[in-house]
């Protein structure tokens, strides 16, 4: 347990003080009792002395004022809270094609459209991540349920090299792994070369709670092969929802000081999302994006989380103020 007031936990000194003239009351009026007592003044036989009973009321409006002292210096607990939450990974497609204009103003500026959209429809359970790839995949926004964070990752995106839809699929799958507790999977390497040593171990997880949304044209020059990368995910139980950014017509750009010619893969696309169970969907549609998540199978999942429990000890301090009250009232006829 922390505090955020601790300095306040100081006037607990009061206490030990307060306890102390109690007694001292209790002294002096067992001498005023013994002074009387001389004078001839006889106590009444059949009156059953209180003995330590005289005590518990007074005790417990000590501890009671201890705990007001503590919920004053707003005490914080750590509690296991269980919920139900559900992992979407935003895997942007950043190489130079997507810098092409046949979706206005660009397919990067589409894609952040789209995603943007799909973020503020989500429900608070969801956690996004967001994956950028172009001829590598790096993870810039682990999983997070702090729609601004993600938003503010999502607009930093801009278009780079060239296209490796296998890594991007690859980074994203080792994001919700890592993120939900257990160990990273293949690397790159393993799979894009056939030379390569099998793992030790390969993860056995199983990861329904959790979905790729792929947004790229769809044009792939970089190992490893998606489709490998696709079975993979299968394996996970991860499915990847495509999301074509670009068009069948296509568009002329210049990359590096060369001019190629980029159109939308949907082929590509559709046999990803089919291979993982997937759907996909047209940058057009952004609409049919909210659908994604109904798909989800959110996971009851434990989360430690601190908060503040300063009612608890304030209702628990009042409480016992009462009970004090209520049991001088009920065997002396007075309060403490």
């Amino acid at each position: 347990m922390s505090f955020i007031w601790s300095s306040l936990l100081y006037f607990l000194l009061i206490v030990p003080l307060l306890l102390w003239l109690y007694f001292r009351a209790q002294n002096r009026r067992r001498d005023f009792a013994a002074r009387y007592g001389s004078l001839g003044v006889v106590n009444d036989p059949t009156k059953r002395s209180p003995g330590l009973r005289r005590h518990v009321p007074a005790f417990i409006f000590l501890f009671a004022i201890a705990i007001l002292i503590i919920s004053v210096a707003r005490p914080q607990a750590t509690v296991s809270l269980p919920r139900l939450e559900g992992t979407v990974i935003l895997t942007f497609d950043v190489s130079g094609s997507m810098a092409a204009d046949d979706l206005k103003p660009t397919r990067m500026e589409a894609a952040k459209a789209a995603a943007t959209e799909f973020v503020n429809k989500q429900p608070s359970n969801i956690l996004i991540g967001v994956v950028a790839f172009s001829d590598g995949g790096i993870s810039i926004q682990t999983p997070t349920n702090e729609r601004g964070k993600t938003l503010e990752t999502i607009e930093r995106l801009v278009p780079r090299r060239g296209t490796s839809l296998g890594n991007g699929i690859l980074v994203s799958l080792n994001t919700i792994v890592v993120s939900a507790g257990d160990p990273p999977i293949l690397n790159p390497s393993s799979l894009s070369d056939p030379s390569a040593p099998p793992p030790a171990s390969v993860p056995q997880g199983w990861y329904p709670s959790a979905v790729i949304v792929l947004l790229s044209d769809g044009e792939n020059n970089q190992s490893p092969e998606p489709a490998v990368v696709a079975d993979l995910a299968a394996d996970l139980g991860v499915r990847v929802y495509t999301i074509g950014i670009g068009s069948a017509e296509g568009a002329t750009l210049e990359v590096d000081g060369f001019t190629v010619f980029s159109q939308l893969d949907e082929s590509l696309l559709q046999n990803i999302s089919g291979i993982t169970g997937g759907v996909y969907y047209n940058a057009a549609n952004e609409e049919d994006l909210v659908r994604i998540y109904r798909d989800l199978e959110p996971k009851l999942s434990i989360r430690s989380e601190e908060i503040e429990v300063t009612s608890l000890f304030a209702g628990v301090g009042i409480l016992l103020f009462l009970v004090a009250g209520a049991l001088s009232l009920l065997w002396f006829g007075r309060v403490p």
